[in-house]
């Protein structure tokens, strides 16, 4: 079964097993929806989602039974994920987070980083960049007037050469 990163678990919140999570997608009704599958870590532990609640920009989770904190306290740090077959599939030219994230950034040909992650803002999502030459860190903007091209299947993201963007 194929997998899609979903979000990350930073920590546990309380003592009935609700746990703080970094969502890794625009769609949280649905990556979440009340008894869905939802995968942790790397073994992709099945468990069924009993509900969540947005708090102070975060998502708090809880999982049928797993209602203690002694019972999820060993999922912080770890990664969840939703079965590829159960999302809807995007419109040509949209992309899920985690399929940008990794994905080698290229200028004019030349490879000059990769993509950490992506970033929500007001009016338009951000790659953060990690640039191989002075190993600091960049947002691009992710809108086409800054984006030639991206394929999925290389792992390459070609970016506009612009003064002071890379």
């Amino acid at each position: 079964m194929e997998y899609v990163l979903i979000g990350k678990i930073l920590n546990t919140f309380g003592i009935k097993g609700e746990l703080k999570v970094d969502p890794y997608t625009d769609f949280i009704e649905e990556r979440f929806k009340k008894d869905s599958d939802v995968y942790i870590g790397e073994q992709h532990v099945p468990v069924k989602v009993k509900g969540h609640r947005e708090h102070k920009g975060f998502l708090l989770l809880a999982f049928k039974d797993l209602e203690d904190i002694n019972l999820v306290e060993k999922y912080k740090g770890m990664m969840l994920y939703k079965a590829k077959s159960d999302i809807h599939k995007l419109k040509e030219g949209e992309y899920y987070f985690s399929d940008l994230k990794d994905l080698d950034v290229y200028v004019e040909g030349v490879k000059v980083g990769r993509v950490l992650k992506v970033e929500e803002s007001i009016r338009n999502n951000n790659l953060r960049v990690l640039k191989d030459e002075d190993k600091k860190e960049y947002l691009v903007p992710f809108l086409p007037v800054f984006i030639e091209k991206v394929d999925l299947e290389t792992k390459r993201i070609d970016v506009v050469k612009m003064e002071g963007l890379l």
